[in-house]
């Protein structure tokens, strides 16, 4: 079975999808959600997420299973290792995973990222500090980066 929820951020409206094991997306997408039925991952979604625009928490502590390629997955678990606010280009990003000419593949992936926020592609900017895209737009991402400036 999968939950949903709507969870009006600071940011707009986000959407959230669990199943019985673990968070599966977090995202800007516009969504119709007709049945708002939250289990426990939903709701502990929620309540980080309140935490985190709240800069009371750095980090999420969720199962996470976002569904993807190798590569992706790959991609998405180094930038879970990116600190709070802290910044890593894409280059950066395709050197901590062992292949340091998949720079645009590395991008490619960012975009992919289902669990926005918590797998923080955010912080991911391109090799001369500009802000380069973003599932939200880029106006979302210098708000999340700002954000965690603040702490």
């Amino acid at each position: 079975m999968f939950y949903k929820a709507c969870y009006n951020s600071p940011l707009g409206e986000l959407y959230i999808t669990a199943d019985d094991k673990a968070l599966l997306s977090v995202s800007f997408s516009a969504e119709t959600i007709k049945n708002n039925v939250q289990n426990q991952i939903v709701k502990d979604t929620i309540n980080q997420l309140d935490e985190y625009f709240a800069c009371k928490r750095k980090s999420f502590d969720l199962p996470l299973c976002p569904n993807g390629t190798e590569f992706q997955k790959l991609v998405w678990n180094a930038l879970l290792k990116i600190p709070y606010g802290k910044v890593r280009s894409y280059k950066d990003i395709a050197i901590a995973i062992g292949n340091p000419n998949a720079s645009r593949a590395v991008g490619h992936a960012n975009n992919q990222n289902p669990i926005a926020i918590i797998i923080p592609c955010h912080r991911v900017i391109g090799s001369n500090g500009d802000l380069i895209g973003y599932g939200g737009g880029l106006d979302k991402k210098r708000f999340l980066l700002d954000l965690e400036k603040k702490v």
